[in-house]
C-alpha cells in the first residue's frame, strides 16, 4: 500500500486534526515567545534605565539562537524523526523562557534569549514538516498555511496580553506565561503526537508500527497489509537526503531563492515587531495605544489560509510573489499615516495581512518543493538562513534611529526587502520544473 495515496484518498480524520492542533499550538507559542521581547522592551528601558541601542543584543540574541536551532535541527529531524526533535525543542524553549523572567540584567537576559531561540528555531521546521506529511496533497498548502497562522496569531496575542498584564504584574509575567504553557504542551506532545508515517517508511521502520499509525486514519482498511511503499513526485538525487539533497543541482536555484525570500521577509517582520511600538511612541502616540496598534501587524497573518487555498489551485510561486509586491506598497504607506491614528490602525493591519500572509506561505512552499528524505532539512535551512534577516532587520532600525532618520524614511527602507522577495519567488518558478519527477517511486523506501 502507498501511504501517501492512502492519505490522499481518505477523508481528513479526527486524528489528523489532533496532529494539526498540536502543531498549531507549537507554532502559536513560537510566535508568542518570539515577539514577547519586543512588547516588553519599553518596560525594560524604564525599569533598567537602558537605551534603545543597548537593547539590540537582547533583541538579536534570540534571532541568533533561532538561526542556529533551525540549521542544526533539520538534518537531525530527517535522521532521527520529527516527533523526537519537536518534543525536545518545545521543552527547551519553555524552560528558557520561564528562566528569562528572573533575569536581572542585559547580559543574563541576552544569554537566556539565545537558548530560547535555539528551541524555537528547531521546533518550527519540525512542526511544519510533520504537519505537511499528514496532509492530502490537494490540501497541503491550505492546511499547512492554516497551521502556520498560529505564528502571527501568537505574536499578536502576546501584544494584547502584554498591554493588559504588564501594568498589573510587570514585564516578567509575560515571560512566565510564555514558559509555563510550552511545558504543559510538551506532555501533550509525548502522549498524543505521532511520528510522520512518511518518515517511518523512508527509514524502513517496522510495518506493525506503520500499520498502527495508519489505522487511526483509515481503520480496518490497512489490516493485513504486509508492506508499505511511498511514491515521490520530486527528484531524489541522494538517498541519504539532508543538505546534500537540498543543494543538489535540481534544487539549488530554488533553494537559494527560498532562502532569499524568507530572509527578506524576516528583515521586515522583526524590524517592525521589535521596533514599531517604540517608533510610534517617539512619533507622539501614547505607549499603550502604540502597543495595541503594533499588535495588529502580526494579527494580519490569518490571511495565509486564503493564500494556501489559492496555492493548491494556482501556480503557488506567483501567488506568494504577488503578496510580497503588495507588501512593499503597504509597508511604505505606514510611514505616511503616523499623523492619523485611525488611518494608521487600518494601514498597520492591512500591511500585516499582506506581509504575514506572504511570509507564512513560504514554509508550505518549501515543504512541497523537497522530497521526504530532505524535507525537514529544506524547510529548516530556509527558516534558519531567514533568521539572519531578522537579525539584520533589528539592527537596521537601530542604525536608522542612530542616524535620526524620520519615521517615513524608516518604513520606506523596510519596503525594499519585500520587492526583493517578490523577484526571488518569480525566479523560483523556473526551478520547480528541474525538481519535478512526475511519479518517481521511491522503491527502496519500504517498511519491512
Amino acid at each position: 500500500m502507498d501511504v501517501q495515496r492512502l492519505i490522499d484518498d481518505h477523508p481528513f480524520s479526527a486524528w489528523q486534526w489532533v496532529v494539526f492542533a498540536l502543531c498549531f499550538f507549537v507554532v502559536l507559542l513560537d510566535g508568542f515567545d518570539t515577539a514577547a521581547i519586543g512588547y516588553i522592551a519599553p518596560s525594560l528601558i524604564k525599569e533598567w534605565g537602558v537605551t534603545k541601542p543597548m537593547l539590540a543584543p537582547v533583541l538579536s540574541a534570540a534571532l541568533f539562537g533561532l538561526a542556529a536551532g533551525a540549521l542544526l535541527s533539520g538534518p537531525v529531524a530527517d535522521r532521527l524523526g520529527r516527533k523526537r526533535v519537536l518534543t525536545a525543542t518545545v521543552l527547551i524553549f519553555g524552560v528558557a523562557t520561564l528562566a528569562s523572567a528572573f533575569a536581572t540584567d542585559i547580559v543574563q537576559l541576552s544569554a537566556l534569549r539565545f537558548v530560547t531561540g535555539l528551541g524555537l528555531g528547531a521546533a518550527m521546521p519540525s512542526a511544519v514538516t510533520l504537519m505537511s506529511e499528514y496532509c492530502p496533497g490537494s490540501r497541503r498548502a491550505t492546511l499547512t498555511n492554516l497551521m502556520f497562522c498560529g505564528f502571527p496569531l501568537g505574536a499578536a496575542f502576546g501584544g494584547f496580553l502584554a498591554a493588559w498584564m504588564i501594568p498589573q504584574w510587570g514585564w516578567q509575567s509575560v515571560l512566565v506565561l510564555g514558559g509555563v504553557v510550552p511545558l504543559v504542551l510538551t506532555l501533550a506532545l509525548l502522549l498524543w503526537l505521532p511520528e510522520s508515517v512518511r518518515f517511518m517508511v523512508t527509514r524502513r521502520q517496522p510495518v506493525e508500527r506503520i500499520r498502527a499509525t495508519l489505522a487511526r486514519i483509515a481503520g480496518e482498511q490497512v489490516q493485513g497489509i504486509a508492506r508499505f511503499t511511498m511514491t515521490e513526485t520530486r527528484v531524489v538525487t541522494n538517498e541519504r537526503g539532508g543538505l546534500a539533497q537540498v543543494l543538489a543541482r535540481p534544487y539549488r536555484l530554488g533553494t537559494l531563492m527560498l532562502w532569499a525570500a524568507y530572509f527578506m521577509g524576516l528583515v521586515i517582520f522583526y524590524a517592525l515587531i521589535n521596533w514599531m511600538p517604540l517608533l510610534f511612541k517617539e512619533a507622539g502616540i501614547e505607549p499603550r495605544t502604540a502597543t495595541l496598534i503594533s499588535a495588529l501587524f502580526p494579527l494580519g497573518g490569518v490571511g495565509a489560509v486564503f493564500f494556501g487555498w489559492l496555492m493548491d489551485r494556482v501556480e503557488p510561486n506567483r501567488i506568494v510573489a504577488l503578496g510580497f509586491a503588495l507588501t512593499a506598497v503597504a509597508v511604505w504607506a505606514i510611514g505616511q499615516l503616523v499623523g492619523n491614528v485611525g488611518a494608521l490602525v487600518v494601514g498597520v493591519f492591512l500591511a500585516g495581512v499582506l506581509m504575514n500572509t506572504a511570509q507564512s506561505s513560504l514554509p508550505a512552499l518549501a515543504a512541497g518543493f523537497y522530497p521526504t528524505n530532505a524535507r525537514a532539512t529544506g524547510v529548516a535551512w530556509m527558516l534558519g538562513i531567514g533568521r539572519f534577516g531578522g537579525i539584520l532587520g533589528s539592527l537596521l532600525v537601530a542604525q536608522l534611529s542612530a542616524m535620526h532618520a524620520g519615521i517615513g524614511t524608516v518604513f520606506a527602507v523596510l519596503a525594499v526587502p519585500a520587492l526583493i522577495a517578490a523577484v526571488a519567488l518569480w525566479i523560483k518558478r523556473d526551478a520547480d520544473r528541474f525538481a519535478d519527477d512526475g511519479e518517481a517511486s521511491a522503491g527502496g523506501a519500504l517498511a519491512h
